[in-house]
C-alpha cells in the first residue's frame, strides 16, 4: 500500500515537470541568444530541466500555490551557476579583458564600430589573435550574469565584501543618475528586460556596438566607486 502510494507521487511529481519542460526550454534559449557559439543550449536545458525535476520532487502546494513561480527563479539560478562554474576567466585573462575594453572604448570613439579580433592583437603586444578571441568571448558570457558577479571579476569579490547592500545600491543609481536617460534604458533593458543587444538596438535605435560601450563604461565606473 505505502509503495503504491509512493509511486503516485513520484509519477505525480515527474507528470509537474513534464509540463513545465517547454518552460524551461524557452528560458535556455532565451539565455543561449545573449551568450556566445561556445555555450551550448542543450547544456543549458540540460541543466535547468535537472534542477526542475529536483524542484518537483520537493514541491509542496501547501506552501507554494504556482509551482512554476516557486521554480522559474531556481531554474534559471541553476544555468547561471553552471555559466560561472564554466570558471571562463582567469586572474591573468582578467587583466586581458580590462585592456581590451580599454582599447575597444577608444576605437569606437572615432569608429562606428569595435576593432576585429586580428586589430586588437596588433594593438596588443605579446597576446595571439585567439587569446584575445578567447578573452573577449569569456567576457561576454560574464557580461550576461548579474552585476555582483561582473562587480567580482577584479577581486575575487572582496571589495563586494567590504560593501554592503544598500550601500551597492545607492553607488549604482548614482552612477546611473550620471548617464542620459537613454542610456539608463540600455542599463534596463539588458539587466530587467533581458533583452538581446539586437533587440536593444532596434528599439533605441542605436548600434549594437555603442550598447556594448555603454554597459562597459557603466560596470567600470561602478566598480571604480566602490574601489575594485
Amino acid at each position: 500500500m505505502i509503495h503504491a502510494y509512493e509511486n503516485e507521487l513520484k509519477y505525480k511529481e515527474d507528470e509537474l515537470a513534464i509540463a513545465y519542460l517547454p518552460a524551461v526550454k524557452a528560458m535556455a534559449f532565451r539565455l543561449k541568444e545573449r551568450l556566445p557559439s561556445s555555450v551550448d543550449f542543450m547544456d543549458l536545458s540540460a541543466i535547468g530541466t535537472e534542477e526542475l525535476v529536483k524542484l518537483a520532487r520537493r514541491y509542496d502546494e501547501a506552501q507554494n500555490d504556482s509551482f512554476w513561480g516557486y521554480a522559474k527563479t531556481r531554474v534559471y539560478g541553476a544555468m547561471l551557476d553552471y555559466l560561472r562554474s564554466l570558471d571562463v576567466l582567469s586572474r591573468s585573462s582578467r587583466k586581458l579583458v580590462k585592456r581590451i575594453d580599454y582599447l575597444v572604448e577608444e576605437y569606437l570613439l572615432t569608429h562606428d564600430e569595435e576593432p576585429t579580433d586580428a586589430q586588437l592583437a596588433q594593438m596588443i603586444e605579446g597576446e595571439s589573435e585567439e587569446k584575445i578571441h578567447e578573452a573577449r568571448i569569456a567576457s561576454s558570457i560574464y557580461a550576461i550574469l548579474p552585476l555582483q558577479d561582473q562587480l567580482n571579476t577584479g577581486d575575487e569579490g572582496e571589495t563586494l565584501e567590504r560593501v554592503e547592500k544598500e550601500q551597492l545600491v545607492e553607488v549604482i543609481m548614482d552612477v546611473l543618475s550620471k548617464y542620459s536617460e537613454r542610456e539608463q534604458m540600455v542599463i534596463q533593458l539588458y539587466y530587467f528586460e533581458e533583452l538581446t543587444l539586437k533587440e536593444i538596438s532596434s528599439i533605441l535605435d542605436i548600434t549594437e556596438s555603442r550598447i556594448s560601450q555603454i554597459h562597459k563604461s557603466v560596470i567600470k565606473k561602478i566598480q571604480e566607486s566602490i574601489g575594485a
